[in-house]
């Protein structure tokens, strides 16, 4: 937006001086169009924050006017081989908003971001075993970006074992372990008075790298994307799901069994 003009340079100025290798130049814009003019990869991570008593269908209202305009400026002015990661809260639905809004796009070339969460959940468990986090692979979140997400333990894995099994303490996984994954954001919150930054910007790297470059051998990670039907989610929502990616394509992970506590 206009008025965001002065604030952007000074993203610019740090950005170039960080001297990145293969940053060659930055474009400013205030128009969506404008923006994304031939862009391959799009991260949308502006969105409407909620404020003192807004009630969530207005916000839904104010992203959803955002999600529209971008999805149709993405439609109209971005290149054959873009990719979409949408980071601005509520993702899953901003990231619906804008792909229904971009019929000349494939579907599959959408996501939202769960990786946060999906790192947020890795460390959690390196924490509780007192090992690295490069032992654990694996780890699903399902559903939502939000407090009603699943992070999966069941299907979580070290060294082939399931994570549930190793850890064999169904208390600390319904009572700390999940709520502490799902509610995350909001004692970051309540730590610092603002949002995630570092980390989410972090994950969305992860996310993009992995979806280019494709994931590990033997791994997966998750990603919101638009359903095929798969584990009884409804076709055409966007809902996180386990993923595997090559060529810069993803792939739900099929198949997977679920204990009677996942369920």
């Amino acid at each position: 937006i206009p008025s965001a003009i002065g604030a952007l340079e000074g993203v610019a100025m740090e950005l170039d001086d960080c001297a990145f290798p293969l940053l060659q130049e930055i474009e400013l814009a205030d128009q969506a169009e404008n923006a994304f003019d031939g862009a391959n990869i799009a991260l949308l991570v502006g969105s409407r924050p909620r404020s003192k008593g807004m009630e969530r269908k207005d916000l839904l209202e104010a992203n959803g006017k955002i999600f529209t305009g971008q999805g149709k400026a993405l439609n109209a002015k971005a290149a054959e081989d873009l990719r979409v990661l949408v980071v601005g809260n509520p993702a899953n639905t901003n990231c619906l908003i804008a792909m229904n809004n971009a019929p000349d796009i494939p579907n599959q070339r959408f996501s939202a971001m769960t990786r946060l969460d999906h790192n947020r959940a890795i460390t959690q468990v390196a924490h509780k075993l007192e090992i690295s986090k490069t032992e654990i692979t694996k780890m699903t979140i399902w559903g939502n970006h939000s407090a009603t997400q699943y992070p999966d333990l069941f299907n979580c894995k070290i060294s082939d074992k399931s994570v549930a099994e190793v850890i064999d303490d169904q208390n600390w996984l319904e009572n700390t372990f999940i709520p502490s994954v799902q509610q995350r954001g909001a004692t970051i919150i309540e730590a610092r008075g603002a949002s995630s930054a570092a980390s989410a910007a972090n994950a969305a790297i992860d996310h993009v790298r992995d979806w280019i470059d494709a994931t590990s051998e033997n791994d997966w990670v998750s990603m919101a994307v638009c359903s095929d039907g798969s584990y009884g989610v409804e076709e055409g929502l966007i809902s996180s799901f386990p993923v595997t990616c090559s060529n810069g394509d993803w792939e739900i992970v099929t198949d997977l069994e679920m204990d009677d506590f996942s369920k």
